[in-house]
């Protein structure tokens, strides 16, 4: 799973195995070693939320997925999902799931866990 941060911005992406897992198990998460701390992103579903919410008590961000939408995007071929949540100083946090596609250009990433980009073809 990779994690984006820019400004009051979250994009997390997964990969096809990290999408079953999700979609067998209701969470997926990764731990970064910074030093001696730790950071761990995890994605989970909630029957308790109806948007995209995230939280991040101590050093663990958390993403909740509705059971509803966690359904729809594990067994559809929908990309991802988006939502603005509200925050207490009236503005709002972006948040943005995606399924991660091949790259179309040269990389030395392992893609072989990727889906399969759909404009692969134009770029031939």
């Amino acid at each position: 799973m990779k994690l984006r941060i820019k400004g009051d911005s979250i994009r997390l992406r997964l990969t096809k195995s990290e999408i079953d897992q999700f979609g067998n198990t209701g969470m997926v998460d990764e731990v970064t070693h910074v030093g001696t701390s730790t950071l761990t992103y995890q994605l989970k579903k909630s029957a308790a939320h109806t948007e995209l919410t995230a939280e991040m008590p101590g050093n663990t961000l958390t993403v909740y997925m509705p059971v509803s939408m966690a359904e729809q995007w594990v067994n559809t071929e929908r990309v991802g999902f988006e939502h603005t949540m509200p925050l207490p100083n009236g503005g709002g946090l972006f948040l943005l799931l995606e399924k991660d596609f091949k790259c179309l250009d040269a990389t030395h990433e392992d893609q072989s866990d990727m889906y399969e980009n759909p404009l692969a073809d134009m770029h031939k």
